[in-house]
């Protein structure tokens, strides 16, 4: 068996999930989206578990769906492994903090925006990636750093203290 795709350490109620394919930025595979899961449960359902803590190894939180696995049945990818994910995370009984650091793209920017806290790194980068390669974030769950921004946005509130705030255009521009 190989090297584990998500580590864990627990210590002082803080439990640490560490993506751990740091030469393909962290990419799902079916192995590690079933590891975070099942590690995320177990937090959950963990008294000394306090607070989840979510990283990614190396220069990136997570590139999304490793596509060399070959191209996956997107919509049953969605419903079997994505979105059960996201809304356990969104659901969390404790409260779950992304440590963002180098690019969270697609299925990796959905997952850290689920998220109750989103800390990002200089180098973190959301929205740029989508705007690149043309992906949609999926909509924002109850509760979720998402949906609390949105709902800041909505009031004409800045979305300060997030990590994702665009910058406005130039008037004029």
């Amino acid at each position: 068996m190989g090297e584990p795709t998500v580590l864990k350490a627990h210590k002082d109620g803080v439990l640490q999930l560490t993506l751990n394919r740091p030469g393909r930025l962290n990419a799902f595979t079916g192995a590690m989206l079933a590891e975070l899961r099942s590690a995320l449960e177990t937090g959950a359902a963990d008294p000394a578990c306090r607070v989840v803590v979510l990283t990614g190894a190396g220069r990136a939180f997570s590139a999304g769906q490793d596509l060399s696995e070959g191209v996956p049945d997107a919509a049953s990818l969605l419903e079997g492994a994505y979105n059960p994910l996201i809304k356990l995370i969104s659901t969390m009984p404790k409260p779950v903090v992304a440590a963002v650091n180098g690019i969270a793209a697609g299925a990796g920017a959905n997952l850290a925006l689920a998220a109750d806290l989103v800390y990002a790194a200089r180098s973190a980068s959301f929205l740029e990636a989508f705007a690149r390669i043309g992906l949609i974030p999926m909509p924002a769950a109850p509760g979720s750093c998402r949906a609390s921004l949105a709902r800041r946005g909505r009031a004409g509130l800045p979305c300060w203290p997030s990590p994702c705030r665009q910058k406005k255009p130039k008037p004029g521009a």
